[in-house]
């Protein structure tokens, strides 16, 4: 009976986390309504379920807005250009596939291959960023080196964040209803943790623990407080 009602066993460990990743979700999706913050809003989602992942956070939303604010110049100018090549690529692959020809088909093809490394690069740039100290330019860097030299990682992580794209396939009009909510309510931050999961491993290639760093057992500071440094990919 008191293995039960113990706050530390797996249904409690799992509501708690639940709860953890609904109220982050809230945040972030109220954060993102602004459009131009969408990218402080990535980062910072990123930044705390990377914490989540090592099991390292106390305050949610205090971490969040935290990076928040920490990263939203340097996150805003990344998704100002994220955006712009988005756009490009968009409305480029449309020219050609209305073009004719076999000029037309190499052209696609390119297209095609260039917006599966946008997704890889989409994939790490706002969890480096999280993570790292750096210029905008090397974060980019970093993110398009770090995803094809963890390749198995990376298509790992894009079938995770695609995977939800099943719910408009859904033929009950009322279930696919109710899974679109479910993942507006949670879905993001559910993502987001998952493959947090996968980039702590890839992440704790690149980390330099400072020779000063404390790690006495109940310290406040954590190792992502201490560990930002530039990786060397």
């Amino acid at each position: 009976m008191d293995k039960l009602f113990n706050m530390d066993n797996k249904f409690f460990s799992f509501m708690g986390r639940a709860a953890d990743l609904f109220m982050l979700n809230v945040v972030f999706v109220i954060c993102c309504l602004p459009v131009v913050t969408i990218g402080a809003s990535l980062t910072a989602l990123h930044y705390v379920t990377l914490k989540m992942a090592r099991n390292e956070e106390s305050y949610i939303i205090r971490s969040f807005f935290k990076s928040f604010k920490q990263n939203f110049k340097q996150s805003t100018i990344i998704n100002l250009i994220m955006l712009l090549i988005a756009g490009v690529l968009y409305f480029d692959t449309n020219i050609v596939r209305q073009m004719g020809g076999s000029m037309s088909k190499v052209l696609y093809i390119i297209f095609i291959a260039l917006g599966i490394i946008y997704l890889a690069v989409f994939l790490y740039i706002y969890p480096v960023l999280a993570k790292f100290y750096n210029s905008v330019k090397n974060t980019f860097q970093n993110a398009f080196l770090m995803s094809i030299m963890h390749l198995p990682y990376t298509i790992l992580m894009a079938l995770i964040t695609i995977a939800p794209a099943a719910i408009f396939f859904i033929p009950d009009f009322r279930v696919q209803s109710m899974a679109i909510l479910l993942f507006i309510l949670v879905g993001f931050a559910l993502l987001a943790f998952i493959n947090g999961h996968f980039l702590v491993k890839i992440f704790d290639n690149y980390i330099i623990p400072e020779k000063d760093e404390i790690s006495e057992e109940g310290s406040e500071e954590t190792p992502d407080d201490t560990s930002r440094n530039t990786p060397a990919v």
